[in-house]
């Protein structure tokens, strides 16, 4: 090769770099949909709209908040997972997204081909809750009152394929309750029904629950989680309150399309871990009851493996059936 070729190629190569790296920088250059598989209001809403503010005042670009429910989270993930991979469309999804190739016959999406992951955000415990006018005071009096009323008693929950329907599922199966659950379009409209005593009893995740438990609009009977949570430090795990085998939590997580270029996920996962690092949105978790992971692309598809695997176990040995 002479010295002109060389000197050519590098000329070329230079240029390339120059280019590619102008295209990265220019990411966002318009607005970025973020889309929430839920209604408003539930905990990956919550998640949703704090980043969006952040990554908005970061690129100085809109990132704005689409709430798409139904099919227990499946119409807002399959939204994604079909959307151009330029990084203008991100997923912040909760565990419907381990849960529901378990959950529904024909694997609705592929875990793994389908999304590139981008960070598990933060994740939160379930908490069972009661309508005020409840008579029972803690798990074991609502397992007794269920008990002795067969039939009669509701139990709402945040949709099909959610952790918190999981939670409820095993829960009537662990202790053999007769009672019907009734899964809603997000975290929010079930808890509204609780507060309404029309489902007398929830279980949610601890966003959207801990505020209406504060506020006494809902009583908190235990938290779904190994530790107690610091948004309701009162309130006893379900171990502590003589339930045992009942640990769920509810991930907050963030995709996005596969295909998606690399620069582009790395940039995201690095702003959105610096934003989670922020003393006003550590604040604002633990008061809702998030804990904060914030960790790499692959630590969470190791994450993602490891919880498709522990709920496809669950559903098989609480013969939960397959929706259709």
């Amino acid at each position: 090769m002479t010295a002109k070729n060389a000197a050519a190629r590098l000329f070329a190569f230079g240029l390339a770099l120059l280019w590619a790296g102008s295209c990265w920088a220019a990411y966002p250059d318009h607005p970025v949909k973020v889309i929430v598989p839920f209604a408003p209001g539930g905990p990956t809403d919550v998640m949703a709209r704090l980043l969006a503010q952040k990554l908005s005042e970061r690129f100085n670009q809109q990132f704005y908040v689409e709430n798409h429910p139904g099919a227990g989270g499946n119409i807002g993930m399959l939204m994604v997972a079909r959307a151009t991979p330029d990084g203008y469309t991100i997923l912040v999804a909760s565990s419907s997204y381990t849960v529901n190739p378990s959950l529904y016959a024909g694997k609705p999406f592929d875990p793994y081909k389908d999304f590139e992951p981008v960070t598990l955000a933060a994740a939160a415990p379930n908490v069972l809750s009661v309508h005020p006018s409840v008579a029972a005071k803690s798990v074991k009096e609502l397992i007794g009152l269920i008990a002795a009323n067969p039939g009669k008693y509701s139990i709402a929950n945040a949709g099909i394929g959610t952790t918190p329907q999981l939670a409820a599922e095993l829960f009537k199966l662990s202790f053999k309750l007769d009672a019907t659950s009734i899964p809603f379009n997000g975290a929010g409209p079930a808890i509204q029904s609780t507060i309404a005593n029309q489902t007398p009893i929830v279980f949610s995740s601890m966003p959207p629950a801990a505020p209406q438990v504060k506020g006494g609009y809902l009583r908190a009977l235990a938290v779904t989680a190994t530790k107690r949570s610091a948004a309701l430090p009162d309130v006893p795990t379900m171990a502590e309150a003589g339930a045992e085998g009942e640990e769920s939590e509810t991930m907050q997580g963030v995709l996005v399309p596969a295909g998606t270029p690399r620069d582009i996920v790395e940039l995201l996962n690095r702003e959105i871990v610096k934003a989670m690092a922020l003393p006003d949105v550590q604040a604002k978790c633990a008061d809702l009851g998030f804990d904060i992971v914030a960790d790499t692309p692959a630590q969470f598809a190791v994450y993602i493996k490891n919880d498709v695997e522990k709920w496809d176990k669950l559903i098989h040995d609480a013969k939960i059936p397959q929706i259709q």
